[in-house]
């Protein structure tokens, strides 16, 4: 009998690469590919900068993963929050695949899902910390850990070529609210057995010490409330911050007022928490806000949407006496409960000026600690390094400055600095047993949604935007005789944005004679190509326009036969 030969070994490399999440905030999507397996971990949206004019929000661009779309064998989620899950209802439109995420993080997705008519297209599995997920040849275990929403978990996904752990967003906290501390056995039994990668949250990266318990604003809470006897209290927070939730309810439940929710996403939230039971309401204790009118001032809590200035959230509403059901009150105690993301600053003063203006007393964070972040500082992520013992180590999740940081943080604890990698979005991160290097790029960017309209705005779409936005606009409509070419009416000139034509009579009657001109040439030339008088029109009114006013209105030259 003929000796077989040994199979050789398979040298498949695993592939790492973000969609999103790095050198960003948000949009969070991270890829693992080994063989013909591939592993999605979240899948978040961002929020658009302000050059990105009428844009509702950004996404991930998957081309990658729908060209691979047969290798895809499921999505994990770390957590419920927006940069995590908020881009998956147009994501699973183009990539059907599975769901795999903790009970509150997919009671979450499921209101996404069911307002974008998504839910029963969906396949969604619940898994519980602890628990371990073969998909392809890649084992995922799920790993409890402490974030501003509850059922947050890393992930440790053992491959053929060694241990990658993705810790998502973390904190180390020894007294959170539902009393669930984070799994530091876990991690540093997987770093004895052997950590090849690590993937770690780097948004704190830059902040010494350590990150403050959520109970430490709970004391905050049960103060302002003792101190504010006779006054109705608003509290603004992140609608997905449950604990932040739980904790206004216990200082309303101890000093005996009521709570009306008010914003649609705070209204889910609470409703999805309550029902899975991670939010704990006392009995008569939640009221419906068109009932706050048979109550006394001191005998109510209102917890809002808003934290950020968003232009329409509940609290700018009420700022702005946009609200149907509450208006602000002289002496009203407003409690902004969170931090200002950035870029969000100026919207945050806004709010804050126009309550201070109705005569409301507003508690921000600068005035009292009524927030504390979710994110790990220094000496939580040195802990994390220390526990895990990577062999290689990849920052995520923050600004190049947040993961230069967190390289900074490596090298201090003796790591080699050939061995960490501070990676940007589409780059390839080759790994096998014993080797790391960055090979390659996968397309990678931003794809804008605005309205119903997913990817059809771009990049020149914005750059007309914002031409119209700076500059204004100016139409010219000519109406010619279809065989002859004749100018039969016309030019009539609109302008919208650029200046008030009542005022500036004079400015539009010489745009119309310049153009009239123009018109003329191309009438004595027999010209009666349309481009080439678009391009005439355009061009004649630029010049007189910038002569006269220093400014470059876009101009749409309408031509009509008749």
């Amino acid at each position: 009998m003929a000796n077989r030969k040994p199979k050789p070994k398979s040298k498949a490399k695993l592939k790492v690469m973000a969609l999103g999440g790095l050198e960003e905030i948000g949009k969070n999507m991270t890829v693992l590919e080994y063989g013909n397996d591939i592993v999605v971990i979240d899948c978040g949206l961002a929020f658009p900068e302000d050059d990105m004019l009428g844009v509702d929000l950004v996404i991930p661009d998957i081309t990658y993963l729908t060209k691979n779309i047969d290798k895809i064998k499921g999505i994990v989620l770390t957590h419920g929050h927006e940069d995590h899950i908020g881009a998956l209802p147009y994501v699973l439109k183009q990539l059907r695949v599975p769901v795999f995420g903790t009970l509150l993080t997919l009671g979450l997705l499921e209101n996404k899902l069911r307002e974008h008519k998504m839910l029963d297209k969906t396949t969604l599995h619940t898994v519980v910390p602890g628990e371990k997920v073969k998909l392809g040849e890649m084992l995922v275990e799920f790993i409890h850990t402490n974030h501003s929403i509850a059922d947050s978990v890393a992930l440790a996904i053992q491959t053929p070529v060694g241990t990658v752990i993705h810790t998502g967003d973390f904190k180390i906290d020894y007294t959170p609210i539902d009393g669930e501390v984070i799994d530091l056995q876990r991690f540093a039994e997987l770093g004895s057995e052997g950590v090849l990668l690590l993937m770690s949250d780097s948004t704190n990266a830059e902040r010494k010490g350590y990150t403050m318990s959520e109970k430490n604003v709970g004391k905050v809470f049960e103060r302002i409330f003792e101190e504010t006897p006779r006054n109705r209290i608003m509290v603004a927070t992140f609608s997905s911050n449950i604990h932040r939730i739980q904790q206004v309810i216990n200082a309303a439940y101890m000093y005996g007022r009521k709570v009306a929710i008010i914003g649609r996403s705070m209204l889910n939230a609470v409703k999805t928490a309550s029902e899975l039971d991670y939010l704990w309401v006392p009995p008569r204790t939640l009221i419906d806000i068109t009932e706050i009118k048979n109550y006394r001032d001191e005998q109510l809590v209102i917890i809002t949407t808003g934290s950020q200035g968003e232009t329409m959230s509940a609290l700018s509403r009420i700022a702005n006496n946009e609200h149907k059901q509450v208006s602000v009150k002289p002496d009203d105690k407003i409690i902004i409960s969170a931090s200002a993301i950035p870029g969000n600053e100026k919207n945050v003063t806004r709010v804050i000026n126009e309550l201070l203006k109705k005569g409301a007393d507003v508690v921000y964070g600068g005035i009292e600690d009524i927030h504390v972040s979710g994110h790990a500082r220094q000496e939580e992520l040195k802990l994390m390094l220390t526990l895990t013992k990577p062999k290689f180590f990849m920052p995520v999740h923050g600004e190049f400055m947040h993961l230069s940081c967190h390289r900074d943080l490596a090298l201090s604890l003796g790591m080699d600095k050939k061995n960490i990698f501070v990676m940007k979005m589409g780059e390839v991160l080759e790994l096998s047993k014993t080797e790391a290097r960055i090979n390659g790029t996968v397309p990678s960017g931003q794809v804008m949604v605005d309205g119903l309209g997913v990817g059809d705005v771009g990049n020149i779409v914005l750059r007309d935007r914002k031409h119209l936005s700076e500059d204004g606009l100016m139409v010219v409509v000519v109406s010619t005789e279809s065989e002859t070419g004749e100018i039969l009416a016309g030019p009539d000139i609109i302008s919208r944005g650029f200046v008030y034509v009542r005022e500036s009579e004079d400015l539009m009657d010489g745009a119309k004679e310049v153009v009239m001109k123009a018109l003329a040439e191309c009438e004595e030339k027999n010209i009666t190509s349309w481009n080439f008088m678009k391009n005439l029109i355009k061009d004649t009114l630029k010049n007189y326009i910038w002569q006269k006013t220093k400014r470059s209105p876009m101009i749409l030259p309408i031509i009509m036969e008749v």
